[in-house]
Parts: C-alpha cells; sequence; structure tokens
C-alpha cells in the first residue's frame, strides 16, 4: 500500500493559536535525556553564572576536591601503614609524612600549573615524551623490582615511578600531535600515525615489567585522546578487538595472571594451593566489618598483615573498615565532583588541543579510581593499580596533582576577568607567515 504525500503544514507562531480557535498549540513532550540536559545546564548556570559574572565555582570545586582526597589520603596512609611499620622495627609515621611531603610538592607545583598559560605546556610536550621513554627503557637496567613488578627507580633513596609520570607525558604529547593534525583525523593513517606507535611503545616498555595495571590505563589515556580528538568510531571496535585479544594472550601465557583470573572468578585457589584472591577477600571483610559508620578511625583489624599493601591499592577498604558505608560515599562523592567538574571544563574547550588534554586527564584519574574501587569490591580481577590521590605512592600523587594543575589553569580561564587569579608566564602566539608577508609587502609599496 502506497500513501500519497501530504503537503508540510505551514509555520505557526509561537505562543499563538489559529484565528478563531481557543486552543493553545500542543508541543510534543521533551525526551527525558533532554530534559536531564536541561536541567543539568540550569544547575550549572544557576551555580557558576554565565558571561562575565561567572563566579569560578568550576575551579573552586576541582581545587576542593582535590585537596579533600589528598588530606583523606595522607590519613588514611598514616592509620593503614602504622602497624606494619611498627612491626618492622620503623617510625609509625615515616609513610605517612613521606606522602605528606609528596603532597606539598604536589599541591606547590599544581599551583604553579594553574596559572600558566596551557599553551605554553606544547613546548614540553617532545621533551618530556622522550624522557619518559628513557626513563622507562633505564627501569629495565637500573631498577629495583618490588612484589614481581620493575618499574621503580631508586634516587638517592627515594624511589621514582616512570610509568606515572609517562601516563601527563603522553596525554601532552598526544593532544599536541591531533590538534596539529586537525580535520586530517577523518582518515585512519592520520589517527595512528605518531600516536599509536609512540603508545605502544609505553605500554611495551611497562609490560616489560610485568606491571599490567599500569599497561592498561595507559591504554585508557591512549583511547580517551583519540576519542576527544574525533578519531573515527569504528578504529575504536578495532582496537578494543585488539586489546581484548592481547589481553588474552598475555593472560594465558602467564600462570600468576591466570591464577589470579580464576580464583577471582571461582572464589577457589589454584591448582598449586595459592590463593590468588586472598588479597581481595580480606578486602572484602573489612568492607563487610565496617557496616555503617565503621570501627572508628585507626582501628581496622585487616591492616595487621591480613591484607598485603593495605595502605596502597586496598586502601579503600580500610576506608570502608574504619569510616564505613558513610566514608566510602564520602569518597565516591569526591570523585564524583571532581568528574563532573572537569567535564564541565571539558565541554567548553574550543580549540582541540585544550579539549584532548582535558578530556584524557578526566579519563586517566575517573578510570583509575573505578578500577581501583572495583578490585577492591570484587568486581575485577586484582590488579595493582593505586586509587588516585589516597594511595600510598609519592609519584602517583605528584603526577596526579600536576594533571589537576592542567586542568585547573583551563578552568581559571572561565573565571570573570575580576576575579580570575594572575597568570606566572604568558604565551605569545607567533603572527602567521602569510600575515607577515602582507606586512612585508605593504611595507615595500609604501
Amino acid at each position: 500500500m502506497v500513501s500519497t504525500p501530504t503537503r508540510p503544514p505551514a509555520r505557526k507562531q509561537a505562543g499563538k493559536p489559529r484565528p478563531g480557535s481557543s486552543a493553545s498549540p500542543v508541543r510534543p513532550p521533551a525526551a527525558a535525556g533532554t530534559r536531564l540536559r536541561a536541567a543539568y545546564r540550569k544547575f550549572w548556570s544557576a551555580l557558576e553564572g554565565t558571561g562575565t559574572s561567572r563566579n569560578g565555582s568550576t575551579y573552586y570545586l576541582i581545587l576542593g576536591s582535590t585537596l579533600a582526597l589528598t588530606a583523606i589520603g595522607i590519613m588514611m596512609v598514616l592509620s593503614a601503614s602504622s602497624v606494619e611499620s611498627i612491626a618492622a622495627g620503623k617510625s609509625p609515621y615515616g609513610d605517612a609524612l613521606k606522602q605528606g611531603m609528596f603532597a606539598a610538592i604536589g599541591i606547590f607545583t599544581m599551583f604553579v600549573l594553574s596559572r600558566i598559560n596551557v599553551v605554553w605546556l606544547k613546548r614540553l610536550a617532545w621533551p618530556a615524551i622522550i624522557a619518559a621513554v628513557v626513563l622507562l627503557g633505564l627501569v629495565q637496567l637500573v631498577g629495583a623490582e618490588v612484589n614481581g613488578n620493575k618499574n621503580w627507580i631508586d634516587l638517592g633513596g627515594i624511589t621514582f615511578q616512570p610509568s606515572e609520570a609517562s601516563k601527563l607525558a603522553l596525554a601532552l604529547w598526544m593532544a599536541t600531535v591531533l590538534a596539529r593534525k586537525g580535520k586530517l583525523l577523518s582518515r585512519w593513517q592520520h589517527v595512528a600515525v605518531p600516536a599509536v606507535p609512540m603508545a605502544i611503545i609505553i605500554v611495551g616498555l611497562v609490560l616489560v615489567g610485568n606491571d599490567l595495571g599500569t599497561a592498561m590505563i595507559i591504554m585508557m589515556v591512549t583511547a580517551a585522546a583519540l576519542f576527544f580528538a574525533g578519531a573515527p568510531l569504528y578504529l575504536f571496535g578495532i582496537a578494543g578487538l585488539a586489546a581484548a585479544a592481547g589481553t588474552a594472550v598475555m593472560a594465558v601465557t602467564s600462570s600468576n595472571r591466570m591464577c589470579r583470573i580464576t580464583s577471582w572468578w571461582t572464589g577457589q585457589s589454584c591448582a598449586d594451593g595459592i590463593d590468588a584472591n586472598y588479597q581481595a577477600t580480606n578486602g572484602l571483610y573489612g568492607l563487610a566489618s565496617g557496616g555503617w559508620f565503621g570501627v572508628g578511625l585507626g582501628q581496622s583489624r585487616q591492616k595487621y598483615s591480613w591484607i598485603p599493601e593495605a595502605h596502597n591499592d586496598f586502601i579503600f577498604a580500610i576506608i570502608g573498615e574504619e569510616l564505613g558505608l558513610v566514608g566510602t560515599v564520602v569518597v565516591l562523592i569526591l570523585f564524583a565532583i571532581l568528574g563532573a567538574a572537569i567535564y564541565r571544563v571539558v565541554v567548553a574547550q574550543e580549540d582541540m588541543f585544550h579539549r584532548v588534554l582535558a578530556g584524557t586527564i578526566m579519563v586517566w584519574l575517573l578510570g583509575q579510581a573505578t578500577v581501583n574501587m572495583s578490585v577492591v569490591t570484587g568486581l575485577m580481577p586484582v590488579i595493582g593499580v593505586p586509587l588516585p590521590f589516597i594511595s600510598y605512592g609519592g609519584s602517583a600523587l605528584l603526577m596526579s596533582l600536576c594533571a589537576i594543575g592542567v586542568v585547573l589553569s583551563l578552568a581559571r580561564e572561565q573565571m570573570a576577568p575580576a576575579i580570575r587569579p594572575k597568570r606566572m608566564l604568558k604565551f605569545k602566539a607567533k603572527p602567521a607567515r602569510k600575515n607577515a608577508d602582507r606586512k612585508k609587502t605593504a611595507r615595500k609599496r609604501t
């Protein structure tokens, strides 16, 4: 059956009914997604203001949530590490003091980065990525091995983890390279080269050190940079299949990784009697025993050598045990505030370099936090990924605070000029060659 085409109805003036009709115009109901977006925009407009009256709430939400998470981290590192430090004959405050020192350095660097023009960082893109590759190579030559992972370099008694610095270096480098390519990114050749080979080099060097968790986060950083640059979506499907196949091969070829996966899936020990799920099981015991309000700060029982690395990858379990469900929800809310505020910065960027850099940092920090909490709550097999701002580790904390400093610099530009913090370094773009040639020609004519 063929329907007869009808003439499109004439346009009606909004808000005015037809002559002779008292009925008001009927509007189709708005979709749920449209109403949600409208409510979200209305909320942020009321919170932050518009135009020259913006009060900088995005800037201060990012700053406040970051400082709150860092403070919680230092407090929980002190609580989770004190018992084992005393057992080892060390000061119970040693790890917390070291974490506080890196926090002070990181916060100072964060404020410095928040006061400069982010465009100035383009000059550091290539030196940073080259330094990251060199340091990752040095790790395999002179690095220290801890718990089967070879990721640390000892610098005068202070260990440094180059793989953490490589996350920020890769985000900066990819934002710079992809922004230069611009409209060429519709072709897969320009998407792949040189971004993908450089990412493969860094991931490969990290995997040589047997750190699959950090390699997964770096792959996440790479995918986020390509996504915010506008790469074709079908490439992500191909890359996802390749990554899944590579992960399966690495899992099958490693008895340790297969033991972790099977223990997580079945809840039983491996064939050789090793319980690779021991850490996760005791983490769940800690979360369960915390109840609503916890057993009290410093009163954890699982930190008495029941949870290995309690102050590091499984610190979220100690938070749940000592501060209860309320404490874990507070941490989740702080990460949610941080993510929503950074997302607000990302969607406001018109320049590709700014958008890719801010979006990649957002995915890096929130993705890593999601993976860590998923491991602690038993939703994923045990993977050595720290909780940003909270887990013990000076390198991770320092790089995370530096990344927030970059985002704060972009958020500062959205503030009203009257209340905007002053810059420390200004970047002056060089005039284009065409404009310079035109000026020279005009001078010759005169």
